[in-house]
């Protein structure tokens, strides 16, 4: 598997082309909405005992005859962890396409990218059935060039497990980050959904799944060796247009059920 450095002229361009065009997400250092003692406005609550008079609102108290004081958001740097799957199901690819996890690579490092260039912290690991961190700790664009290097030569491999792996690396975020995961959600829905809340207490999470078109379609028919890329284990089977319909609707459902319980965590 082979990623082109080129990527990454890719990858400026487009930040170029977005920076002339709308401020995203990654545009300028990225803060949490925390409430604490920042300059920027959040909301009013009403007055305790203790808290400091000098926030007290005396022209909200003039118009309600009620004691509110201001809260302000927290502003401080906010952390971009990226959890790229490399189990071997990652390694699948119909014909004529990239595998998933190239896929996914390249979705992780422009995530990365895009911080870096904004001098947002990153962080960058892969997980099978637990993380491996890849990152240096320098979220510069040398450390992205190094990320492209060690995930082009990089061979998915290994039974992955979900829950632990990201209940694992929950455990290395000391404060509240945006988590990206990039996977393609084959393990059973329940463990995705264990994986994903413990990343969600304390963190926002972006879930990506990615699949290839044959895993959806399953376009072969007759007799067939089918392999599971993770275990090696191997069955002979015969597909015909039932059980090709039966398989279909079973990923379908699995499919909305992940994206259900996803949801269902924000």
């Amino acid at each position: 598997m082979s990623i082109d450095p080129g990527f990454i002229d890719e990858l400026e361009r487009f930040a170029q082309s977005r920076d002339q065009r709308v401020t995203s997400r990654y545009q300028g250092e990225q803060r949490t909405r925390e409430r604490g003692e920042g300059l920027t406005f959040a909301d009013y609550r009403r007055y305790a005992p203790g808290d400091d008079t000098r926030r007290i609102d005396w022209k909200l108290f003039a118009r309600t005859d009620e004691l509110y004081v201001t809260e302000y958001e927290a502003e401080r740097n906010r952390t971009l962890h990226v959890l790229l799957d490399s189990s071997g199901s990652m390694g699948f690819a119909g014909a004529g396409a990239p595998p998933k996890f190239e896929l996914a690579a390249k979705l992780g490092i422009g995530y990365a990218y895009l911080a870096a260039r904004a001098h947002d912290t990153f962080r960058f690991a892969v997980f099978d059935d637990r993380p491996e961190r890849l990152d240096r700790g320098r979220s510069t664009r040398g450390e992205v060039l190094g990320l492209v290097d060690d995930l082009g030569a990089r061979e998915p491999a290994g039974e992955g497990a979900f829950d632990d792996a990201l209940e694992a690396y929950a455990d290395r975020i000391d404060d509240r980050s945006l988590v990206l995961v990039l996977s393609d959600c084959l393990a059973p829905a329940a463990a995705v959904e264990a994986g994903l809340a413990t990343l969600a207490r304390d963190n926002e999470v972006i879930l990506v799944r990615t699949l290839d078109p044959v895993e959806r379609d399953l376009p072969v028919s007759g007799d067939v060796v089918v392999e599971d890329p993770e275990t090696t284990t191997s069955v002979r089977t015969h597909v015909g247009s039932r059980r090709r319909d039966s398989y279909r609707a079973r990923l379908r459902g699995h499919i909305q059920d992940v994206a259900d319980r996803a949801r269902g965590l924000g």
